[in-house]
């Protein structure tokens, strides 16, 4: 009869698995198909290789970098998660096994005997018990599989980070020596303006021109003079940053090199098709879609029935018996929810939602990719003309600069004019170190947008 009875209970749980809702397919507009080609053409590219900032060609930059994906405190954290999500993950499949535990009961006790006496016993109970959940749904299967995404996604977290440390360590060091480039620049141009306050005021002393070209030319001398201090602070602060990059504290950076020395690698070479497989940060956001997949799954089991085995063996003790005494049991329940006030749908509901976040979020992921490098390749493109236009600009500038200082020096011109001549030259050089600087960086901002080296 008992038989029957468990017989029957079991059926009707499966009866009542049956009612359960179904689950709900992602969102069809989160999916994302690569463009067949990129819409800028680069020319000659080359593969990128494990060790990409060494094509560089500058030993202290390879330095930095190496220092900084050992010792950046942001990569230690990442690592750290890592670890906490590998122990989760080991953690949950511990629900698939038994839980065993054994124990010992036991105390004095002195209590009245049927015959009306009091006697005291010693008594002790040492047991051995186990139970185990039978996962007939796939609820802790699938507790398990959020748990090994959320170890990849962690993992692929800490790859993303270590591909932007890297590439900000890179960036920063070629922004130090192109400070560097500027600031040798601006002393160059001191000394010259300090030889035009000396012309201007031999000039001015002997009567042959007023105070005006001197006063002018000891302004435009103070002027440039202004502007170094602000260079070294610019270079000391960068120094800092590039020293807490690497995990140091702020002091100074040796160079390797200056940055006409650096080498201007070519643009890696990648396919749309392959964006979506190198990208650390476009894996973590799918594997966060596998993730919350698993909990919609764990969510749509507490509404099936759960199956508990248990069992428990052990002997009691005492000095009233003559002989130990084994006790053991055997057992177990099923648990069905009839009635939960809609906390079971809402929790379902909640993890869909969850869900079809991570799966917009993977969308925004992959065009946030493909227009990074579609940006970098564009910028790429075009600085190289710019670089080749302001090369013509500064020989330009140089030569009416030449002009100028030879007319004011004849006394046909004033002053004036090798000013605007000078101050013309100063930017183009400044704004040609700049662009040198920038083309170096957007290389390195296209190998992060396309994911670095695979090996990495």
């Amino acid at each position: 009869m008992k038989r029957i009875s468990f017989a029957l209970l079991a059926t009707t749980a499966l009866a009542l698995s049956a009612c359960a809702p179904a689950l709900q397919e992602a969102p069809i507009g989160s999916a994302v198909a690569p463009p067949t080609e990129w819409r800028t053409d680069l020319g000659v590219t080359a593969p990128i290789e494990r060790d990409w900032w060494d094509a560089f060609g500058d030993p202290q930059l390879s330095v930095l970098v190496e220092k900084a994906r050992s010792n950046n405190a942001d990569l230690q954290v990442a690592a750290a998660r890592v670890e906490e999500a590998r122990a989760t993950e080991r953690g949950s499949r511990g629900y698939l096994l038994p839980s065993v535990g054994a124990g010992v009961e036991g105390g004095v006790r002195r209590e009245v005997s049927p015959f009306g006496q009091a006697q005291t016993s010693v008594a002790a109970q040492p047991a051995f018990r186990a139970s185990y959940e039978v996962d007939l749904f796939g609820k802790n299967a699938a507790r398990i599989d959020a748990a090994e995404a959320g170890v990849a996604a962690s993992a692929a977290g800490a790859e993303a980070a270590r591909l932007s440390v890297s590439a900000a360590t890179a960036t920063g060091y070629i922004t130090l020596l192109a400070l560097d480039r500027r600031l040798s620049v601006l002393e160059e141009t001191l000394a010259k303006r300090q030889e035009a306050v000396k012309f201007a005021r031999d000039r001015a002393e002997v009567g042959y021109t007023s105070q005006l070209p001197l006063r002018q030319a000891e302004a435009e001398y103070q002027a440039t003079a202004q502007l170094v201090p602000q260079l070294k602070a610019q270079i000391a602060r960068q120094e800092n940053a590039l020293s807490v990059l690497t995990g140091e504290l702020p002091g100074a950076i040796t160079r390797g090199g200056t940055l006409e020395d650096l080498r201007r690698p070519p643009a890696p070479a990648t396919l749309p098709s392959e964006l979506l497989r190198r990208r650390p940060d476009v894996a973590a956001a799918e594997y966060r879609i596998a993730a919350a997949d698993a909990k919609m799954r764990m969510a749509r089991a507490d509404f099936m029935p759960s199956i508990d085995l248990g069992a428990a063996a052990g002997l009691v003790l005492s000095d009233l018996l003559a002989d130990p005494v084994g006790v053991w049991s055997l057992g177990g329940s099923i648990l069905a929810p009839i009635f939960q006030g809609g906390k079971l749908q809402a929790q379902l509901d909640g993890a869909t939602a969850q869900r079809d976040q991570a799966a917009w979020a993977y969308r925004s992921t992959v065009l946030n990719a493909f227009r990074e490098v579609e940006d970098r390749m564009a910028v790429l493109a075009n600085l190289q003309d710019q670089e080749a236009a302001l090369e013509a600009q500064q020989l330009a500038v140089a030569d009416a600069l030449r002009h100028a200082r030879n007319r004011y020096r004849a006394g046909y011109t004033p002053y004036i004019e090798q000013v605007d001549a000078q101050r013309a030259l100063l930017g183009v050089e400044l704004a040609l170190i700049q662009v040198r600087a920038d083309e170096l960086t957007t290389v390195i901002g296209l190998y992060q947008a396309v994911g670095g080296s695979p090996e990495s």
